[in-house]
């Protein structure tokens, strides 16, 4: 995908069956995080320079991206997903699970140091 200017151009260009989880993936975020600000960042939507997360179009899933050590923190409940140290994988023909992105969110503002919080 060519590099975006802003999060709607992102989604606007993302294939048509990645777009709704996108969608739902910003407002997500922007529910959790409602102060971070939102930006293209490593040519993807972040938000505070991805010092809160970051969401991505990528073959055949959308992935979330947190910054260590969530995804380690919550392996069980991740268990079903591809995972690596930071990005979580999730199929374009699975439902997004808003209440576990919602809890993934909440657990990487907790961890936020105060110099992450500049942003």
């Amino acid at each position: 995908m060519k590099k975006s200017k802003n999060v709607d151009a992102y989604i606007a260009k993302a294939p048509i069956e990645a777009r709704a989880r996108l969608q739902a993936m910003r407002r997500i975020i922007k529910e959790v995080a409602p102060a971070a600000i939102e930006g293209i960042s490593y040519g993807m939507p972040g938000y505070d320079k991805g010092r809160v997360a970051w969401f991505a179009s990528m073959g055949g899933y959308v992935g979330l991206y947190l910054r260590p050590p969530i995804i380690e923190d919550h392996k069980k409940e991740l268990a079903k997903y591809r995972t690596t140290k930071s990005a979580i994988h999730f199929p374009l023909d699975e439902k997004l699970p808003v209440a576990l992105i919602k809890k993934l969110i909440r657990s990487r503002m907790k961890t936020r140091s105060k110099s992450d919080a500049r942003y």
